[in-house]
């Protein structure tokens, strides 16, 4: 009582401080001049004497400074709007960036993101500004919404994923990201003292939702194909037996496209002594996720099993112009994080607020195109080409392996940088590799190899330079260097 009393005093004191407006106090004027000055590199602002001492230059650890080649956003002189110069500078701009998409797209081949798509019925929609704020089940006040949409998109993947519609919750998310920070927070929710297990190749995005949340977190070993070895998780769990567990299992890892074992890290926690009261698990099946129940041999990703949540991203196999997921968990778990919000007239359970409502519709329009039977042959053809690329690889005497559930090709990094920012390779280490998807053609893979094998030939013809070991990565068996050829 006496603390909110101090607060109500300390608050009256400080409108007593506060200045009445001027008299002459005009709400609707403009400032004459609204553009601010223009800050030079060195820190000086234009015009004005440099009143610092200038700062060492910024520093990009990876990558390179696309500060340097950005397109600066130009004030509009006061005769723009009747010669229409500018309309016809921007046209220019946007015609070379488009020439610059296509040719990027032409040498796309170490990202996951499928780009053999077409959304030109969709243009007619571009107008609207589609929110699906709150919940994708509870209408809300704002009625520019596609929830109609996302709601189905959501009852396809329950039927794939095995739930019954009045069992499960979800939504579209922003990106593959926010499906694994909310499927972990649901876990933390219904276990706040539970431990986080997973592998060490697991996504970043695992990792930074153990950071964001504060949760403690255990990196579990992995075997040479990127899968987790569930003798070292089974160690791990038995030495915190007290906790709860918070499983995060791979259906594909980032770099490898390695599968974890489902069914076996369910035995492994049973057998430590884990009832199912007792641990929660997610699955990210960022890629992989809708590529694994086409594929006969595949652990089998259900909610008929004691899992708790599964997310997917939706602009990888998919194929969608902007990033976006899917993200399911069980309702009875969906509860203990969702509050009312009045100003919404609806729930807020999601990780953002608003919420892209095109996304779904993207979604939702490639669902009705494809069908589970149309997703079956794409998932096929990858699995076939990426065999294809493996083996040429190999022939041409490249290391390189390829799981056995995945599309996801390693072979040994490329010693050109340039090489590799031509074809937007994913590195890591002494390993890169190629994600075949859909869209890419034995045709385009041919190309690559015959420009890998021509560059490879010039970094080795003077013998100064080897071809890099991968044993330590992939496995000797996978290695072509001199030491394991």
């Amino acid at each position: 009582m006496d603390r909110s009393v101090g607060i109500v005093a300390d608050e009256s004191s400080i409108m007593k401080a506060v200045e009445p407006l001027p008299e002459d106090f005009d709400p609707t004027a403009v400032i004459k001049d609204p553009v601010p000055p223009v800050v030079e590199n060195n820190g000086s602002v234009r015009g004005v004497t440099k009143m610092r001492e200038d700062k060492s230059k910024r520093e990009i650890v990876l990558g390179r400074n696309v500060h340097t080649s950005c397109l600066e956003v130009t004030e509009p002189d006061a005769d723009d709007e009747m010669t229409g110069d500018r309309d016809a500078y921007m046209a220019s701009v946007l015609a070379r960036y488009r020439k610059s998409l296509m040719e990027r797209t032409k040498h796309h081949l170490g990202y996951p993101y499928n780009l053999d798509f077409d959304y030109g019925a969709l243009a007619q929609l571009q107008h609207f500004s589609i929110n699906n704020l709150g919940d994708p089940f509870i209408e809300s006040n704002y009625g520019v919404h596609s929830r109609q949409f996302e709601v189905g998109v959501l009852d396809w993947f329950a039927r794939l994923w095995e739930i019954e519609k009045n069992e499960y919750w979800g939504y579209i998310t922003n990106c593959g990201t926010e499906g694994n920070l909310h499927g972990i927070l649901v876990g933390r929710e219904v276990f706040p003292d539970g431990i986080l297990y997973t592998s060490r190749e697991t996504h970043y995005s695992i990792f930074k939702a153990a950071r964001m949340y504060r949760m403690e977190c255990m990196k579990v070993d992995t075997h040479c194909t990127g899968e987790i070895d569930c003798d070292d998780f089974k160690a791990k769990i038995s030495r915190n037996k007290d906790k709860p567990a918070i499983v995060n299992v791979n259906i594909g890892t980032t770099v490898k496209g390695a599968v974890d074992d489902l069914d076996l890290v369910i035995k492994t926690l049973e057998e430590a002594g884990f009832s199912h009261n007792r641990f929660y698990i997610h699955c990210d099946g960022a890629l992989f996720g809708l590529m694994m129940p086409f594929v006969k041999r595949a652990p089998k990703v259900s909610f008929k099993k004691p899992i708790g949540s599964v997310s997917v991203s939706g602009h990888k196999f998919v194929g969608c112009p902007m990033p976006c997921g899917v993200q399911i968990t069980r309702l009875e778990h969906v509860n203990v994080l969702s509050r009312n919000v009045e100003y919404l007239a609806s729930r807020d359970a999601t990780i953002m607020g608003s919420r892209n409502g095109h996304a779904p519709i993207f979604l939702w329009y490639t669902l009705n195109r494809k069908g589970y039977r149309g997703f079956q042959k794409e998932v096929q053809k990858c699995l076939r080409n990426a065999h294809y690329l493996k083996d040429r690889l190999r022939d041409s005497g490249i290391g390189a392996m390829l799981n056995e559930l995945s599309s996801t090709v390693v072979f040994e990094r490329p010693h050109d940088e340039e090489f590799t920012r031509r074809w937007q390779l994913a590195c890591q280490g002494n390993i890169a590799h190629v994600v075949v998807m859909p869209n890419i053609t034995i045709e385009k893979l041919d190309k690559f190899l015959e420009e890998l094998v021509v560059k490879r030939a010039k970094w080795f013809e003077d013998g100064n330079c080897q071809p890099r070991c991968i044993a330590s990565d992939v496995g000797e068996s996978s290695c072509l260097c001199a030491l394991h050829k």
